[in-house]
């Protein structure tokens, strides 16, 4: 199958990419970012979650961020919900689109959740049931699809099966996650495969970490499948709070330099995206996470 003529990007940096963060950051800078990625032409955006701010203290002002954002209707705003009362904040908030997280790997679930898979999925049907009779569009993250810190590879029919088990459940789109970045081409070629054949090609999203320096090959290798959903987090920011030495997510401003490069549209101003991502680098007082970030910085 050929590449995609047009790959969505579904920005994760504001949620995903700040939630490990140890430094403070206020909700008029985190509005700030959401604002600068949705002028730069992002259309799907990712924005806070709603955890236990024990466990994720940087995102406790999700809410406030939320309501400090001015929306376009052009723009889809979502959210991470872990469980039905988070669902309610969400909900409460005006979230419109969320995301539920599981894993693939049963002993990162239980030391990420506290609980087994199965247990795990049975707190996310009641979610979706909720957000599906609300007209909600629900995403799953498959978490530790490429690989585990505790259990190393995982195998394929276990992601299968969970990615499966999300749109049983209702979920509309499945995000093929590489939590660690351990993973590589041929074994996200061949995973991805095989979830899309399990779901259906048009329901998978993927979401690379790039620990290993693999995300872009592994991006790469899936665009070949006709993957057209890809998650990316500008500056390069971000880990899994949970996966020590998951240095960050692949950064938005190199996936859209590779797309553009090879033909395909993204709908994103490349320069814009640089600028939002040098900013927020800035604050968090480091250089940019992304090659391309600093090459085209001014």
């Amino acid at each position: 199958m050929s590449p995609p003529r047009r790959v969505q990007i579904v920005e994760v940096g504001p949620r995903d990419g700040l939630q490990n963060e140890a430094v403070n950051i206020s909700v008029e800078a985190k509005v700030a970012l959401v604002e600068a990625l949705a002028a730069a032409g992002c259309k799907r955006i990712e924005a806070g979650a709603f955890v236990s701010p024990r466990w994720v203290p940087q995102m406790a002002d999700s809410e406030l961020v939320f309501g400090e954002l001015k929306k376009r209707a052009s723009i889809r705003y979502s959210a991470l919900v872990p469980n039905i009362a988070g669902y309610e904040r969400a909900r409460a908030a005006g979230v419109k689109e969320i995301a539920v997280f599981g894993a693939a790997s049963e002993t990162f679930s239980r030391r990420n959740i506290n609980c087994s898979i199965n247990d795990s999925l049975q707190r996310f049907w009641p979610v979706v049931e909720a957000a599906r009779a609300d007209g909600v569009f629900v995403r799953g993250y498959a978490s530790c699809a490429l690989g585990c810190p505790y259990e190393g590879r995982i195998a394929p029919p276990a992601v299968v099966s969970m990615c499966r088990t999300f749109i049983e459940m209702g979920c509309s789109e499945v995000a093929v996650s590489d939590t660690i970045g351990a993973g590589t081409p041929t074994q996200a070629r061949d995973v991805v495969a095989r979830v899309a054949d399990a779901i259906g090609l048009e329901r998978v999203a993927v979401h690379f970490h790039d620990t290993y320096g693999q995300a872009l090959a592994n991006i790469y290798a899936c665009l070949q499948l006709g993957v057209a959903t890809i998650d990316g987090a500008v500056a390069g920011l971000g880990g899994c709070p949970y996966a020590k030495g998951a240095s960050g997510n692949v950064a938005s401003e190199d996936i859209v330099y590779m797309l553009h490069g090879m033909g395909i549209e993204t709908g994103i101003n490349l320069e814009a995206l640089c600028a939002a991502g040098n900013v927020i680098a800035t604050r968090l007082g480091r250089e940019s996470g992304s090659r391309v970030g600093r090459a085209l910085w001014k």
